[in-house]
């Protein structure tokens, strides 16, 4: 129970972002690959997956390793002594994928200290720029309310040359349950 990437909770982080299995630039610029993966993850994207799509499962591979490396330690760092639900763990997992930003969580901090009602509240203080909005009420309610939405598949889209953006009209649904599974056993 919590603090474990399983496939349920992977599942979810990869539901919140996307799938784009080559090099691509985001929103400012940056180059990104697979699920929001960027080189300041410590896996260089840019030159390597640049022009070079990748199957779906080492787009998961990946992404799963990122996870683990880069990003659970600091989850389970921050709710240390605290126990955790799955839930819970995924969402706190997600907002610091997304985030970077849970060692600095005033969320974190209130519902540690027992103080649901205002951290249930100042969860939402992550909410610029306003398109992440609909993720944060996701992870929030998964925090607090146990409520989960990946129903095993998630959006891929392609990317569109020469800019090297996502192509957001030509994204498609991928079932990646399976994958997981198979990643995760």
């Amino acid at each position: 129970m919590g603090k474990k990437i399983t496939v349920q909770v992977a599942q979810e982080l990869i539901s919140h972002e996307a799938i784009v299995r080559e090099a691509y630039r985001d929103s400012v610029n940056v180059w990104t690959w697979s699920v929001g993966i960027t080189n300041s993850s410590g896996h260089r994207v840019y030159k390597r997956y640049l022009d070079n799509p990748q199957p779906l499962k080492k787009c998961l591979e990946i992404f799963l390793w990122v996870l683990q490396k880069k990003y659970r330690p600091g989850v389970i760092e921050v709710f240390d002594g605290h126990r955790l639900t799955d839930a819970q763990f995924a969402a706190a997992l997600s907002f610091h994928y997304n985030t970077g930003g849970i060692r600095r969580a005033s969320w974190a901090k209130l519902w540690k200290s027992g103080q649901v009602a205002r951290a249930r509240q100042a969860f939402m203080n992550w909410s610029s720029p306003p398109e992440i909005i609909p993720r944060r009420k996701k992870e929030r309610n998964l925090f607090f309310d146990g409520t989960w939405t990946s129903g095993g598949t998630a959006t891929e889209f392609p990317v569109r040359k020469p800019s090297y953006y996502p192509n957001f009209s030509k994204g498609k649904r991928v079932k990646i349950k399976p994958v997981l599974e198979e990643i995760l056993g």
